[in-house]
């Protein structure tokens, strides 16, 4: 029994698939894909060289260009902020008198226990504040 080319291919990309799934590292994908281009040009009718030459051209050409997007995109933050980080920036009113010790603040309508950065400032009520931190359950405000 005679295995055709195209097969053998196969068996590659099924081959390099195995260790992009244990390993989650997606140059073995982009392997996998040349492999399957190779198939491709083995069913196709083309030798060996041809086959050979494919399969380095499409596993180069998806390294060179895929995975430097991907670790673009890994790299950046969520666009949305959620819980503490989200209130970070916001503006809060004074409910009560703010100082380097306590005090009370609006914010996203609920109240906080809040807390001056600058301890020797203070903050009256009605006053609008910039949330700068979440220490625990206190804003900390300037």
């Amino acid at each position: 029994m005679d295995i055709d080319a195209w097969v053998w291919w196969l068996i590659a990309a099924v081959g390099l698939g195995i260790p992009l799934v244990l390993t989650a590292m997606p140059e073995f994908g982009m392997l996998a894909a040349g492999a399957v281009a190779g198939a491709v040009t083995a069913g196709l009718g083309f030798g060996i060289v041809a086959q050979v030459v494919v399969f380095a051209a499409v596993s180069v050409a998806l390294i060179a260009v895929v995975r430097p997007i991907a670790a673009r995109h890994s790299a950046q933050r969520p666009q949305l902020a959620t819980g503490v980080d989200a209130l970070r920036g916001r503006q809060a009113v004074v409910l009560e008198r703010v100082d380097g010790s306590g005090g009370r603040i609006k914010l996203a309508g609920e109240i906080w226990s809040a807390r001056a950065l600058d301890t020797g400032q203070a903050f009256e009520p009605g006053e609008q504040v910039d949330v700068v931190e979440i220490d625990g359950a206190t804003a900390v405000v300037m």
